[in-house]
């Protein structure tokens, strides 16, 4: 049974029916709710262009995290902590890369761009649970460097095989969990809207279009977001530390450049990338150009996951004399 009413929405060359309900949950109905993702509109005179060049954009991605993924997994010389924790940094690009190219390379295929309930749910979580994880295995990275530098005495007595696994296993759970919170907080509302404005789905987008009071899940964000600010905030203490440490020697100030220099990089790209779209999507103003509201949502879905292995991979030596000794392993088996 319907609740809500039925709209027509035109695009250029089809009419879809969007219906949109009172709760998200319909009783003796097997119609689905669907989003219209009104941020696709710009990309109707170029899709094509757009489409080879995310297609491109994504292979190359995969690409290069799968290749330094094996690298790793592949050279004993580089199954230390700091690389390990490097190689889940791409195993949750892939994740990242993964939940977002797909569904966009179809929207740009189709002349209707919309999501079911169901679909956009999936990609919420997949999404969020993507920046989750990825801010706490940099939040990972800078303590494995900080116990590195800082105290070196007690690095191996810290980093055990045991302490290594729970750093690599903490944050999935952890995201999974932090997000699973704020999807079952925003399933329980009743929506009165249909139109996303944006590429892809996520939590704040549907929580607009409640029918209901949203004061709890205004409260989840703000608690979400100063405490993974305070996650961001420790990572820049730890970093003070290990500059203060560095700048009397040589020998430490060489190994910062190469081993914290990548990771500060990164951090830096990613923390602003996802700054700028969690503040915009709440505080922006949605009749500015669609095209630098669309920047700003998949900075950080596509930057970091690209520039991550390419950052680490050509600043860490002992990576980049890997690769090249596994490229030349494969040239001779093939000669």
């Amino acid at each position: 049974m319907f609740l809500g009413k039925k709209k027509s929405e035109c695009t250029k060359n089809t009419c879809i029916f969007v219906c949109f309900y009172r709760g998200p949950n319909m009783e003796n109905s097997s119609t689905e709710m669907i989003f219209l993702l009104s941020g696709l509109n710009d990309t109707r005179r170029n899709k094509l262009i757009y489409f080879f060049g995310s297609f491109f954009i994504y292979l190359f991605t995969i690409f290069l995290n799968i290749t330094l993924v094996v690298t790793v997994m592949l050279d004993r010389v580089l199954h230390e902590p700091m690389y390990i924790f490097l190689c889940n940094l791409c195993v949750n690009g892939i994740y990242g890369a993964t939940s977002f190219y797909p569904s966009f390379l179809l929207d740009l295929l189709s002349d209707s761009h919309i999501i079911s309930y169901s679909a956009c749910v999936t990609q919420i979580f997949v999404v969020h649970s993507y920046m989750l994880c990825e801010l706490s295995n940099l939040t990972v990275m800078a303590y494995d460097r900080y116990a590195a530098i800082c105290n070196p005495l007690q690095y191996h007595p810290i980093m055990t095989p045991e302490n290594v696994g729970k750093f690599l296993v903490v944050p999935w759970l952890l995201s999974f969990a932090e997000i699973l919170i704020g999807v079952l907080l925003m399933v329980r509302l009743p929506l009165c809207g249909y139109m996303i404005n944006k590429l892809y789905c996520t939590t704040w987008d549907v929580v607009k279009l409640s029918c209901i009071d949203t004061s709890v899940n205004n409260l989840y964000g703000y608690v979400f977001f100063i405490s993974h600010f305070i996650q961001a905030l420790l990572i820049v203490i730890s970093y003070f530390h290990i500059i203060r440490t560095c700048v009397g020697s040589k020998a430490e100030q060489n190994k910062f450049m190469e081993t914290c220099l990548p990771h500060l990089i990164t951090l830096a790209i990613y923390s602003l990338s996802a700054a700028f779209d969690i503040l915009y999507a709440r505080y922006g103003s949605s009749s500015s150009l669609q095209g630098l509201r669309n920047f700003l949502s998949i900075e950080y879905l596509i930057i970091p996951p690209l520039l991550n292995p390419l950052i680490y991979g050509l600043k860490l030596k002992q990576i980049r004399l890997s690769v090249w000794r596994l490229l030349n392993r494969k040239v001779s088996a093939g000669s």
